[in-house]
């Protein structure tokens, strides 16, 4: 190996690194790994799947309301927290220790240790002080909750720690408004917790299309969850009750930049997170960090270090799992195995793990106004057959942008139970480059809101940028 003590050193263990190293190793690759916390990375330990689980047990509660308008003799619930996060425990070690099995069969060697680079092929291990030579180096090492300066910052939770309270808190204030906010504000009040949100914007969700926005706004709102917009936390601190007690049990105040003061068990800090560089000796060996702190490299993952390169939100691109492991994969077949492809990120669905959820694939209204001088709009808004004997109040939306010209469907979003499932599917359509004209051809699946997908006929807003700049 030249002098080499490895084919390829990656640093993390997440979704991105584990795969990497996994496909390199199958192509005949030597590969060490280091990670320091969790092999699995946010995803697994910290993110999508707990996040899911708690997810679940909240719409449980739902359900047991509404069983009994179906007939069902429902004894009083009763939930147990504790309860919960053990199970969620027992299912997060499960696949840790999956991932732990699949990088030992690949041959992968997995050490638990913090790594940081030295040089262009010098990893240092911080465990034992070790120095593993490498003929190419991954970074993989995601990303972190964004902690501004907020003052009493200390006494606020992130999304790492909201999976493991010792009880739910009765209250709970979160600053933020994004994918993380909206998830644990939906899971949290679901499973019995006064929520309020806080956030500087106008609404929920930016950068999302505005029909899915106000139709999650609207839903939170009639379940019970405060909205404070235009407003941020700028102060975090203990009431008297809560001097010297535990931390779990103490009462705190949130005061917000307007003057409003919530009282809070827990005020968890969700602003998004931030590319996990900090540390690593990066910027020290030439590679280029931009203002965020995210790794720059090129369309095949490298940066302006020939043998350094970064994949998955480290990189601050598109960062959600799927798109991790696709990069990684890319990476291994293209440097290790002989078979150079890139990953194409021009349509990425994702799912908002609401009550209902939000799947969105494509372009908003806004950006197909943007892009496209004609554009068309079809879009539904309706009570789901269950809620007509439920008495739910949550209204489904089914959205399709079409770009007027060519009759392609650009965008298509989606405010309804099972919405993460039928993205999915949906985007396989939109990757084959489906029409209007294709989508309402289809025969419907009845009684289903997949149907509404195929049986918007009518335009309900169209847009000609042609007529408007005319007049």
């Amino acid at each position: 190996m030249g002098g080499f003590d490895v084919d390829l050193f990656v640093i993390g263990g997440g979704s991105g690194g584990v795969r990497a190293a996994r496909v390199a190793a199958s192509h005949g690759a030597r590969v060490m790994l280091a990670e320091e916390s969790r092999l699995g990375g946010t995803c697994v330990i910290r993110g999508c799947v707990p996040k899911k689980l708690l997810v679940y047990a909240g719409r449980y509660g739902d359900m047991l309301k509404e069983a009994e308008e179906f007939g069902w003799d429902v004894p009083t619930p009763r939930f147990d927290w504790r309860a919960l996060v053990s199970a969620k425990d027992k299912e997060i070690s499960r696949l840790e220790g999956a991932y732990a099995r699949m990088q030992a069969s690949a041959g992968v060697e997995v050490l638990k240790s913090r790594a940081v680079v030295e040089d262009a092929h010098t990893v240092r291990l911080l465990s034992d002080d070790q120095r593993v030579k490498a003929r190419v180096i991954l970074i993989a090492t995601g990303a972190r909750p964004d902690v501004p300066p907020i003052d009493g910052i200390s006494l606020g939770i992130t999304s790492d720690d909201a999976f493991d309270l010792p009880e739910l808190p009765r209250r709970l204030v979160i600053g933020g408004a994004g994918y993380i906010a909206v998830e644990f504000a939906g899971l949290f009040a679901a499973l019995g917790s006064d929520v309020t949100i806080v956030c500087r914007g106008d609404n929920v969700l930016r950068g999302f299309d505005e029909d899915l926005r106000e139709a999650l706004a609207a839903a939170y709102q009639v379940r019970g969850i405060k909205l404070m917009f235009n407003d941020a936390i700028n102060r975090i601190e203990r009431t008297e009750s809560g001097q010297g007690a535990s931390p779990c049990a103490a009462p705190l105040l949130a005061t917000t930049a307007n003057g409003a003061r919530l009282a809070a068990d827990r005020v968890l800090l969700a602003f998004g997170r931030i590319p996990n560089t900090r540390g690593l000796g990066l910027g020290e060996v030439g590679v280029e960090l931009d203002g965020a702190g995210a790794v720059v490299v090129d369309e095949n993952a490298r940066t302006r270090i020939p043998s350094i390169y970064a994949v998955g939100d480290v990189t601050n691109r598109f960062n959600l799992t799927p798109v991790a492991i696709r990069e990684g994969h890319a990476f291994a077949d293209s440097v290790f195995g002989g078979t150079p492809w890139r990953v194409g990120y021009g349509l990425i669905p994702t799912a908002v793990f609401s009550t209902p959820e939000i799947g969105t694939v494509g372009l908003s209204e806004a950006e197909a106004r943007e892009k496209f001088p004609f554009v068309e709009v079809y879009k539904t808004a309706f009570l789901a057959l269950r809620a007509k004997i439920t008495g739910s109040p949550d209204r489904t939306l089914v959205k399709l942008v079409v770009d007027g010209e060519s009759q392609r469907i650009v965008g298509v979003h989606l405010f309804a139970d099972d919405a993460s499932e039928m993205i999915q599917l949906i985007t396989v359509a939109l990757e084959a480059g489906a029409t209007h004209e294709q989508f309402v051809s289809a025969m419907a699946v009845h009684p289903t809101i997949g149907e509404e997908l195929v049986t918007l006929r009518t335009p309900a807003e169209r847009y000609d940028r042609r007529a408007v700049e005319a007049a």
